[in-house]
């Protein structure tokens, strides 16, 4: 199986991960058919859990690589990673004050440029913001695989964070699903928005993937551009969002969450990294 993945070009390998990351989110989107609402503990541990996989995966299956790989080209490893890191959460900044979106919660609380879509649109755009980096990051781990000295080991490494993503994509469907359902939608448009909120992904895994596999100098300013951008993620929505409580027993469920999705992204990445 390996052997056959490696003949693949890393496009292909890359828009095969975002199809898995996207189908993991569809799938938890699919829930909205079997349930028909969601507890707001149960909510904020998913928010919480994503923010811990997209924190490991930022710190194991890019920022770390991409030091190696700045002291291999011979640029100083600190500062390509603080340059990547910077650009990253510079480029999400932009994208969050330009594209126009809510959060569920803040009804009447509009980000970015003002406009009339509708509020499920507009709620779509705020997790596809999330999904975004994401992309970029399944999309320059497999474009590095080519461009490694062994390529069997950043192909596995490059699973590990389509498969860590997905997994955190899963119950996020499912946040974007049911709560439109609670808010009135029927089922299937629930479900329709809740899977498109993670269509970018596939599209970003291929835009990632061909970028350093034309310019390989890049990679190390692409995978922590990746991590900045996902770390803007989880200190600008995520974790605030997930310490929305109503009341003292959901106090911590935000924080076990995150670092269940922590250890599990560690786990994933280290023992097929």
């Amino acid at each position: 199986m390996i052997d056959y993945l490696l003949k693949l070009d890393n496009w292909q390998l890359a828009l095969l991960g975002g199809i898995l990351t996207w189908s993991l989110t569809a799938l938890g989107a699919s829930l909205v058919f079997y349930f028909k609402g969601i507890n707001k503990n149960v909510y904020n541990m998913m928010l919480g859990f994503a923010a811990g996989v997209m924190i490991a995966a930022s710190v194991w299956s890019l920022i770390i690589p991409a030091l190696d790989m700045a002291e291999i080209q011979g640029k100083i490893p600190w500062l390509v990673a603080a340059l990547g890191i910077l650009m990253g959460t510079g480029f999400l900044f932009a994208f969050d004050k330009l594209i126009p979106h809510i959060h569920f919660g803040k009804v009447n609380l509009q980000e970015g440029i003002r406009t009339k879509l509708s509020r499920n649109v507009l709620l779509v755009f705020s997790i596809t913001l999330h999904n975004i980096p994401e992309g970029l990051a399944v999309g320059v781990a497999f474009g590095a695989v080519a461009l490694a000295a062994n390529p069997e080991s950043a192909l596995l490494a490059a699973t590990a964070v389509a498969i860590g993503i997905g997994i955190q994509n899963f119950p996020e469907g499912a946040a974007v699903s049911i709560p439109l359902r609670q808010e009135g939608n029927s089922r299937r448009k629930s479900f329709f928005y809740g899977q498109a909120s993670a269509l970018v992904e596939p599209v970003f895994a291929v835009i990632g993937a061909v970028l350093v596999t034309f310019v390989s100098e890049i990679l190390p300013y692409a995978l922590t551009f990746a991590a900045g951008a996902m770390i803007y993620v989880v200190i600008e929505e995520l974790i605030p969002e997930s310490k929305d409580i109503i009341d003292e027993k959901g106090e911590h469920v935000a924080t076990f969450g995150f670092i269940l999705g922590f250890l599990i992204m560690m786990i994933l990445d280290v023992a097929l990294g």
